[in-house]
């Protein structure tokens, strides 16, 4: 038997997009300035990023997808890599079928597998998707609020 299930995800994007692109400058910025505490810029941009979804109202098994990768990554900061990555590749499915993000998607499942392949560059491939992910949003962003 096939079962099909439906997300509806009822928010305010223009506000969401804005605030998402904010979170993720930042977290990558303090990235590139301190990759030695990579497991509390990680951890804690993953939980700022599920309460986020709560607060728009993103249904809550999408939202606790972070924060509980945050926690495990904040009580285990040795798994980043594969946390992190196995976070992104989620993240990048739901960006590349859920969201129709294609591209920044396939960026996203790229930088997963990189990281994968290369643990011990994650703080600078965690980096790189933030600001390409930060980026991408504000792009979004101002091209939804000119036209």
């Amino acid at each position: 038997m096939l079962e099909q299930y439906r997300v509806q995800i009822n928010y305010k994007p223009r506000r969401q997009q804005l605030l998402n692109a904010l979170l993720a400058l930042a977290t990558g910025i303090l990235t590139l300035i301190y990759p030695n505490f990579l497991y509390l810029i990680a951890a804690g941009y993953l939980v700022a990023l599920g309460l986020l979804f709560m607060a728009f109202r993103i249904p809550a098994a999408l939202a606790a997808i972070p924060v509980i990768a945050g926690v495990i990554i904040f009580i285990f900061p040795e798994l980043i890599p594969i946390t992190f990555a196995a976070f992104l590749g989620l993240f990048g499915f739901m960006l590349l079928f859920g969201f129709q993000f294609a591209v920044v998607g396939i960026i996203t499942l790229v930088i997963a597998i990189l990281i994968l392949m290369n643990p011990d560059s994650v703080a600078y491939l965690i980096a790189a998707f933030l600001l390409i992910y930060a980026v991408s949003n504000l792009i979004r962003y101002y091209r939804a609020r000119a036209g």
